[in-house]
């Protein structure tokens, strides 16, 4: 076990250093083994070539008689020696050759036949003979320590270039290491850095490698969680503006009523105590609501995956049957056309209800709220709710969607001020647009873009 933990403890730099450093250790030993095996083939074939000439060459000289014998001659480490019937002469003061079946049987074979080569090992030579006349052959013997040598002095001066090729990959590995993942260190100081003090400023991004865009998908991330912790701070903040005018008058109406009860104090006449009941119950009714709606605009800030076919004429529909059922004697003029997309059908329907309650709301009892949905040819379809109301001041047209954005007109009236943030959050998470503007019947115009397709899949 300590083992194993160990190698899991191994950094990656250390890691790259080593894989590098065996990867070079690997290559160099190949091409040195390789460098090795042609260079000591190539010198033992010109050893065996230039024995076999020298051989060949000094039967010929003794064929054509022209002389009787042979000298020393050739390199110190070329041997030469007569061969008859009674045996071997050695015609040189150099080291005897010792022969072998091969280079014996000569003597029985005719002129100008020569036995294969072959190495003594004991002796460290070649060897090979050739007959010059009947009974007679010359053997040459060529030594192999020179070739030896230079093959001893070449493996040692590979071992060494293997060994500093090896120091030489390790130092370039780690100077990789250090260059390659010196962003893989900005993020992890980044992340202490985020985790200790909640700073999420963005890290800058060098160069166009994949750590550079691992940086700026961090920093992407970054940017998302930076939003998201801003949505909340806005969210919670104006929560707790919104809260506090009902808390406020909440709390005064409730201690208007203990201070009544007190022995000696003042006592509210009947009117007025149901007058401070009246607000009291009215200020529950409007916290409930907003609080409901921040839960509700909590869920749909949280990432959800839409994937859940939705038929929009039944949806509507289904909004349609709740908003009639709360307005106080509005017509619904309605239009509908098939339309069907991917999202998510509670988010969706309680986009359109709450903007068929807001357009009840600023319609008169007499009044119409017009609901029509209708392809555009792109792709999506719309939305319309129309009310019979004031209409929208030019002024306040780019903010009716922000969070507890409540027009002049709309503060007498109950509501949060949070309907239409969950109608644009809603449509927004589904791929589409919210708009607001003036309808020809001159009441406010709200408007939703979605994308989908008219049949089915």
């Amino acid at each position: 076990m300590p083992q194993a933990e160990g190698k899991r403890n191994v950094s990656l730099r250390s890691r790259v250093i080593l894989l590098t450093a065996v990867c070079v250790a690997g290559a160099v030993a190949l091409a040195s083994i390789g460098a090795f095996m042609v260079v000591s083939s190539n010198l033992n074939s010109q050893v065996a070539e230039s024995l076999e000439i020298t051989v060949k060459q000094a039967a010929g000289t003794l064929q054509s008689g022209q002389y009787r014998g042979l000298a020393p001659i050739g390199p110190t480490d070329l041997t030469f020696a007569l061969l008859d019937e009674s045996g071997m002469t050695t015609e040189t003061n150099r080291s005897p050759i010792r022969l072998s079946t091969t280079e014996q049987d000569l003597v029985d074979s005719p002129p100008g036949t020569c036995s294969p080569q072959r190495t003594d090992t004991a002796a460290t030579v070649l060897v090979m003979g050739c007959t010059y006349a009947p009974g007679k052959a010359v053997v040459a013997a060529q030594s192999l320590k020179p070739t030896q040598g230079v093959l001893q002095k070449l493996a040692l001066v590979l071992v060494f270039v293997g060994i500093g090729g090896v120091l030489v990959a390790a130092l370039a590995g780690t100077a990789v290491a250090q260059g390659g993942l010196r962003p893989v260190t900005r993020l992890r100081q980044a992340t202490e850095h985020i985790t200790a003090t909640g700073d999420l400023r963005p890290i800058p991004v060098t160069g166009d490698d994949e750590l550079a865009l691992l940086t700026t998908s961090f920093n992407t991330m970054l940017g998302a969680l930076a939003e998201s912790q801003e949505r909340q701070r806005r969210l919670v903040g104006d929560a707790g503006h919104e809260l506090r005018t009902p808390l406020t008058s909440l709390r005064t109406n409730l201690e208007l009523l203990l201070a009544s009860e007190k022995p000696g104090a003042p006592k509210l006449s009947a009117e007025d105590r149901q007058e401070i009941y009246d607000d009291v119950q009215a200020q529950i009714a409007e916290m409930t609501t907003l609080i409901g709606d921040l839960v509700e605009l909590a869920r749909e800030d949280a990432p959800q995956a839409v994937h859940e076919p939705v038929d929009m004429v039944e949806l509507v529909e289904r909004a349609l049957d709740r908003a009639r059922r709360r307005a106080a004697g509005q017509q619904f003029l309605v239009s509908l056309q098939p339309w069907y997309l991917l999202g998510e059908a509670h988010a969706l329907e309680r986009a359109v209800l709450n903007l068929l309650d807001n357009a009840v709301k600023f319609t008169p009892a007499d009044g119409v709220v017009r609901l029509e949905m209708k392809p555009v040819g792109d792709g999506t379809m719309l939305i319309e709710v129309a009310d019979s109301g004031p209409g929208i001041a030019e002024a306040d047209l780019p903010h009716v969607f922000e969070r507890f954005y409540r027009s002049s007109e709309a503060r007498t009236l109950p509501g949060s001020g949070l309907g239409l943030a969950i109608v644009a959050q809603a449509v927004e998470r589904h791929g589409g647009r919210a708009y607001a503007g003036r309808a020809p019947e001159g009441g406010a115009l709200m408007t939703l873009r979605l994308p989908g397709r008219p049949s089915p899949a």
